[in-house]
């Protein structure tokens, strides 16, 4: 596993969102990736995320990316990520995930029911700057720019902002290996809230709520 890696849902999200932003949303490879991430959607709306911890992080890629492909907002899908979102979003407003929610059994498959060395189902952890901002970005690539949980997420960003412009983010975000080692990106706690703060200002800034960016 450590030199070849499965196909995975924040990959493909990868690929498919340049190939929709580049006007390729309905060719064949498009349109393929469009249907292993309906497939590999999880039943409470979720999907997984290799490379970021995790199940915020993988929405994300997967919504950003459906979204560039034309998929329609109101998509069963699509309905289900935003659910799934807002039921994670933390009482202070913000979004947090340990990798305590990588599957104990390793790979992308949750693990089986009744096991039980089971991982525990995705629980609330400390918000964190970057985590807040992929779920921003996930529910504006879904339409929902002008929703409660949108809102109280961007007061979130703007009030933990320290003064030299920067946000405090003592947790790993980054994966190396689920489960094995985490990574911490320095850019993520800086790059991604800015990232989601612009776009939501563009955003109500515009006659539109439509995202048009792969990511």
């Amino acid at each position: 596993g450590a030199l070849l890696d499965p196909p995975t849902a924040d990959v493909t999200g990868r690929c498919l969102a340049m190939l929709g932003q580049l006007g390729e949303g309905q060719a064949r490879p498009a349109r393929e990736a469009v249907d292993y991430l309906l497939a590999e959607q999880e039943a409470d709306g979720a999907w997984y995320g290799r490379w970021g911890v995790n199940y915020v992080y993988g929405t994300w890629s997967a919504l950003t990316a459906l979204n560039a492909a034309g998929v329609e907002h109101e998509h069963a899908a699509m309905r289900r990520a935003v659910a799934w979102l807002e039921s994670r979003q933390n009482p202070d407003g913000g979004w947090g995930e340990d990798g305590d929610s990588y599957p104990v059994s390793g790979g992308t498959a949750p693990d089986a029911e009744g096991d039980a060395t089971a991982a525990p189902a995705p629980r609330d952890a400390v918000s964190t700057a970057s985590q807040t901002a992929w779920a921003l970005l996930a529910l504006m690539a879904a339409g929902e720019a002008d929703s409660p949980a949108v809102a109280r997420g961007a007061a979130w960003l703007m009030q933990r902002q320290d003064e030299d412009g920067d946000w405090a983010e003592d947790d790993y975000t980054g994966t190396g290996f689920p489960r094995v080692f985490y990574l911490r990106y320095h850019g993520y706690r800086r790059i991604f809230p800015l990232w989601a703060l612009a776009r939501l200002r563009n955003l109500r800034a515009s006659n539109s709520r439509q995202v048009k960016f792969g990511m």
